[in-house]
């Protein structure tokens, strides 16, 4: 199959998205500022984090001893120029969209990754409208099939992946639709808006558990494979102490409220190579990270 004009369209798209975003300069490099800024990945409305992260604030400006500033930003995209221009100091990224900031920002650290169940893993799960036209995996064929952001892991690139390994290929064998946000796709998808999409397993849970979305008009057909949680990062040119200070605030977290903002129930320690899965399904997917620059 000739999967070509759909990855190039793909790649073509998120160096548009980026560009669109980009400042001319970095900003200066402090190593010590009175002032962190704190964002958090876009992956549901913008005014429910902010309101969600506000214990967040309160924790970090006492034990960090900081003035803290909690940023959503309109898209994956302008949260990856943010990071690579420093206009951020810490970020809590996807893990694709961490691998993509990492790629343009070598300097960038992950430091903790979330916990849930035990493990610093999670799925997407891939839902269909109840009584709409796809009952499983080989009902998309000839559909539409929503997605979230082009950067998210789970609400595009692992699902996606793992339609491929089904042997359906987007804008071949179903059409792709971007919505956007994890939310945006599941009301979608109960609303009949488009008969089957995918988004984080967590995520997912979360809206049926505070009614966003009624599960009795949906249905599940598929969960991925495992994907590495989202990582915590931060500006690599930050001072060793204040850095070590930012590491101990997230992995010593206990506040069940701030946790459940995460949707985990704590920090682990992590590395970048945790993420070359993500590099090597990137790859399967023929998603040339080094020409998103």
């Amino acid at each position: 199959m000739n999967l070509s004009l759909t990855r190039r369209s793909m790649i073509v798209s998120l160096v548009a998205a980026a560009a669109a975003f980009s400042p001319l300069v970095a900003e200066a490099q402090n190593p010590d500022p009175d002032t962190l800024r704190v964002a958090l990945l876009p992956d549901e409305n913008a005014a429910t984090l902010i309101q969600n992260a506000q214990p967040l604030k309160d924790y970090l400006a006492k034990t960090l001893d900081r003035k803290i500033e909690i940023i959503v930003t309109t898209d994956y995209s302008s949260m990856i120029e943010a990071m690579r221009f420093g206009r951020i100091e810490i970020g809590y990224f996807g893990g694709f969209s961490y691998v993509l900031a990492k790629s343009k920002a070598p300097e960038i650290e992950a430091f903790a990754v979330g916990v849930e169940k035990g493990k610093p893993t999670y799925n997407s799960i891939l839902i269909a409208t109840a009584d709409g036209p796809v009952k499983s995996l080989a009902d998309i064929k000839g559909n539409p099939f929503g997605f979230g952001d082009q950067a998210s892991t789970s609400s595009h690139l692992a699902p996606r992946a793992y339609l491929v390994k089904n042997g359906l290929v987007g804008d071949t064998d179903y059409k792709v639709v971007h919505l956007g946000t994890h939310d945006g796709v599941a009301r979608a998808v109960q609303n009949g808006q488009i008969p089957a999409g995918a988004l984080s397993e967590q995520i997912y849970r979360a809206l049926v558990a505070r009614g966003t979305i009624d599960e009795s008009k949906l249905i599940q057909i598929g969960l991925s494979d495992p994907i590495p949680n989202y990582p915590l990062t931060m500006q690599g040119y930050l001072a060793s102490e204040l850095k070590e200070k930012i590491r101990e605030a997230f992995l010593d977290l206990k506040d069940p409220e701030i946790l459940q903002s995460f949707r985990v129930e704590g920090f682990a320690e992590t590395d970048d190579a945790a993420y070359d899965v993500l590099r090597d399904t990137a790859q399967m997917l023929n998603l040339e990270l080094a020409k998103m620059n």
